[in-house]
């Protein structure tokens, strides 16, 4: 789960990370109350959208009056913001986020993030601060400054010396840093956070270092520790059928190709897309109904496959174990003639009642295509696709 900048630096804020007096409005004249009780005499209006890249496409704006406070944000509430990160479509901004401006001396990165491969938080820091960090990455990877933290000690204070000595800081901005690390490290954890990114960190010419941006991207299995964090989750940045899904407690990403897919366990998901682009199709989305899903999660399942209008043909791919194949069936079967299916469908059933399974699709009188196996059924889910091109 995503959150928006001004959530992601109050968070910040209560576990002692320094960052600018700000707040958020939905209106222009919100805007300008915010900055007329903030002081002056500089402000940062900032588009709040679920994307980075904001400034480079218009949505941060530097302003030295309330008036121009209001007519910046008169500006990007209701545009369209279109970022690296957004898609071509963009997002809409909603609300901006005022604060004060900052006296800075020189932009810093800095970011936590979960390493699957080491099973390691990684702290991760640059010198050039407030740049694409995949692009420094790509082009200077020198500069990127990697420090694995160990589960079973935590962070200790030599990991944050180090950062600070590769940032080339130096005096009581040392001391500053550690324990602005400290303080991430302590919100990052304790939050389940999935990625924390500062980018900028920023140090002041009073030598301050201060957050003047915040990333945080949070677990979505650990939220149920979080209703606090949950609140924050903003429907209208997230995709609507990725929305409904979560709603129906199945895990749903759409996908830019043309083949829907239902399929029961994730890594099962993940083989069955490969399996597709491997025959030359293309994944419409990612779906795991689950382990345990009964007839109506599958019919749901199969309505949101259907939603997307991308879809040329439906993939069913279900190995029953604590699902069986009969309850499996007799969804895509109930789905199938509640939607009025008119594109191919083809079904690979293995495992808990399987012939019971077949049967009733078999029995349905509906077009349904069985495979064999998973090759058989990925190979004549992508011919039926050309066909219906043809």
């Amino acid at each position: 789960m995503n959150i928006h900048e001004y959530q992601a630096k109050s968070l910040l804020a209560q576990y002692g990370v320094p960052v600018p007096k700000g707040g958020v409005a939905f209106t222009k004249d919100e805007a300008a109350n915010v900055a007329g009780g903030l002081g002056g005499p500089v402000w940062v209006v900032k588009a709040q959208i679920h994307a980075g890249g904001r400034g480079k496409a218009g949505g941060v704006k530097v302003v030295r009056s309330i008036a121009e406070a209001r007519e910046a944000a008169a500006r990007m509430l209701g545009m369209t913001l279109v970022t690296p990160q957004t898609g071509p479509g963009g997002k809409e901004v909603k609300r901006v986020y005022i604060e004060q401006g900052i006296d800075i001396a020189h932009e810093l990165y800095l970011g936590m993030l979960l390493d699957r491969a080491t099973s390691r938080l990684v702290v991760m820091a640059s010198t050039a601060g407030g740049m694409d960090i995949e692009e420094v990455a790509a082009k200077t990877p020198k500069k990127i400054i990697r420090v694995a933290i160990d589960p079973a000690t935590g962070i200790q204070p030599y990991h944050a010396r180090k950062i600070a000595f590769g940032l080339k800081l130096e005096g009581k901005q040392v001391g500053a840093v550690v324990k602005f690390i400290h303080s991430i490290y302590a919100a990052f954890t304790k939050s389940d956070a999935s990625l924390l990114e500062i980018n900028p960190l920023v140090v002041t010419k009073a030598g301050e270092v201060i957050a003047l941006d915040a990333k945080m991207n949070f677990d979505d299995n650990a939220l149920f520790r979080h209703p606090e964090i949950e609140a924050l989750r903003d429907e209208s940045e997230e995709d609507a059928t990725e929305a409904e899904a979560r709603k129906s407690e199945l895990s749903y990403i759409k996908l830019d190709g043309s083949i829907g897919c239902m399929v029961n366990g994730a890594g099962l998901a993940m083989a069955t897309m490969d399996i597709i682009k491997l025959n030359g199709g293309e994944p419409a989305n990612f779906l795991d109904v689950g382990g345990g899903a009964n007839k109506e999660r599958v019919t749901k399942a199969f309505k949101l496959i259907l939603s997307d209008k991308n879809v040329k043909a439906i993939l069913v791919n279900i190995f029953g174990g604590i699902m069986r194949c009969d309850v499996i069936a007799e969804g895509v079967v109930a789905a199938a003639r509640e939607v009025s299916l008119e594109v191919p469908l083809v079904v690979r059933l293995e495992g808990t009642n399987v012939d019971l399974g077949k049967k009733i699709l078999r029995e349905s009188g509906l077009p349904i295509i069985t495979g064999d196996n998973l090759a058989d059924a990925a190979a004549k889910v992508v011919q039926a696709v050309k066909r219906e091109a043809a």
